[in-house]
């Protein structure tokens, strides 16, 4: 199965596809949408929809997998991540993708076996999860591919 992660951020939002058979991953693609704080947001989220459809169609995943929504200290941080997120699952629901969605407490215990564990641990369990020679560069892009990983050891697998 093919799954899109998607880790949503106004800035950056990181995307990861990964090939699974809930065992075993292997990377297809991972990077991050960059955005500009000098742009009206509305524009941002319209790059943010275009890109992540783009995604869909030309690595056409099944499944597709984003962090729940988490308690921000800041007000307007959390509203403009509500919306990033909003956008994603607009995007996922058009695409007619089977979609999970995680804590991220579910996240990290999924990937690196500890609910507490450091941005760190997280980037060094996906390069070894999915046999990187080296760590992804982008933050963005390893959340992400920790949110498929997540999805794929979570989801109920039927044997073919």
């Amino acid at each position: 199965m093919r799954v899109l992660g998607i880790d949503c951020g106004a800035r950056a939002t990181g995307y990861g596809i990964i090939d699974t058979d809930g065992r075993s991953h292997s990377m297809v693609v991972a990077g991050a949408i960059q955005s500009s704080p000098k742009d009206p947001f509305p524009s941002r989220l319209a790059r943010i929809a275009g890109e992540l459809r783009e995604l869909i169609r030309r690595h056409a995943p099944q499944a597709a997998a984003v962090e729940e929504v988490f308690y921000a200290v800041n007000v307007n941080t959390a509203l403009k991540l509500a919306q990033v997120r909003g956008v994603a699952l607009l995007v996922i629901a058009e695409a007619g993708l089977e979609f999970g969605e995680y804590s991220p407490l579910e996240i990290k215990t999924s990937v690196v076996g500890y609910g507490r564990a450091e941005k760190r641990q997280v980037q060094t369990m996906v390069r070894s999860l999915l046999k990187l020679d080296r760590e992804l560069a982008s933050e963005d892009a390893a959340d992400a591919c920790a949110v498929a990983i997540c999805h794929a050891t979570r989801r109920t697998w039927t044997p073919r």
